[in-house]
């Protein structure tokens, strides 16, 4: 008995289920498109990559993540750096291991005003390059006090870098209620990525435990657990390797600043008329340091019409 057929699927069935097939196909890849572009544009713009080349020195801004080149520092040179030998010398020792790729530690200058711990920074950082090659130049970062949130941004963009950086911050301090110093913590001890190994942090303060006595005081009056409560920001300066304490100098050291901007500028205006002046303009302002002797030479010098060719700050 012959075998029944199968009745054959109608014309055009086989065909259209094959054209309905490759219609949704195109209509899936469309749709994966548009997720695949409305994420993109979601997604946070790649950290911009500097020409670390166009300077030895760079302002972070943490709002757009940009390094932006510095042409000409506002420095000192360390020679018109008086009154501070021992921290100088130590300073310029850690900063000269670092840019052999030895082993060194970040630094936190503390102590008076006035005393030069932002100055002895940069001149360090001249100094030091000015024995290398300019290929083998420190790059010196500086980041604001506003800008700490962003600091591990920074060595993120930092990391992978061939150059080496002493990251700059000035005046660093913290109030009661601000947590933006746990960044900085992460980065100098205990994140799970830490600080880059070309990167040292140098930090200047007038605290040197980043905090105001009265507001390490009040914690203590009013925590549960007194210790505890000022331990976790004390901790921060303990993570810098070096303090280098700054201090109020003496008058003859005063005086010995005083003169060595007048032979440096070659101001025409010396003996005992000028420590006279220069005491008198201390006692008026009611303190002896160096930006205090640099304000009396700027006026010394405007008085006799001479220039100061050299711009700096203390």
């Amino acid at each position: 008995m012959p075998k029944s057929k199968k009745p054959s699927p109608p014309a055009g069935a086989l065909s259209g289920t094959a054209t309905t097939g490759t219609a949704g196909n195109a209509l899936d890849g469309h749709i994966l498109r548009r997720i695949a572009d409305a994420l993109e544009r979601l997604a946070p713009e790649p950290f911009p990559r500097p020409d670390l080349s166009a300077a030895d020195a760079f302002v972070w801004h943490a709002e757009g993540a940009r390094l932006v080149p510095v042409p000409h520092v506002n420095r000192v040179e360390m020679s018109l750096l008086k009154g501070i030998d021992r921290v100088r010398d130590t300073l310029m020792e850690n900063t000269e291991r670092f840019a052999k790729a030895l082993p060194a530690n970040n630094a936190l200058l503390w102590g008076a005003r006035g005393m030069g711990k932002s100055s002895l920074v940069k001149g360090a950082h001249a100094a030091v390059n000015s024995k290398l090659a300019a290929e083998d130049h420190l790059k010196l970062v500086e980041i604001h006090r506003e800008d700490i949130e962003g600091l591990p941004d920074l060595m993120t963009l930092l990391r992978d870098s061939s150059h080496r950086f002493i990251v700059f911050c000035d005046d660093l301090s913290f109030d009661g209620d601000d947590t933006s110093f746990k960044s900085l913590k992460a980065v100098l001890e205990g994140g799970i990525e830490g600080r880059p190994d070309n990167v040292i942090l140098y930090a200047t303060s007038n605290r040197r435990h980043l905090m105001s006595r009265d507001m390490m005081e009040n914690e203590r009056s009013t925590a549960i657990n007194p210790g505890e409560a000022v331990e976790e920001k004390v901790s921060l300066s303990d993570r810098f390797g070096l303090w280098l304490g700054f201090h109020r100098c003496s008058q003859d050291e005063y005086l010995a600043m005083v003169e060595g901007y007048v032979r440096h500028y070659r101001i025409p205006f010396n003996g005992d008329a000028l420590r006279r002046e220069a005491l008198e303009w201390a006692t008026t302002r009611g303190a002896r340091s160096g930006r205090v002797a640099w304000q009396y030479i700027q006026d010394l010098a405007g008085r006799l019409g001479v220039q100061l060719s050299t711009a700096r700050s203390t």
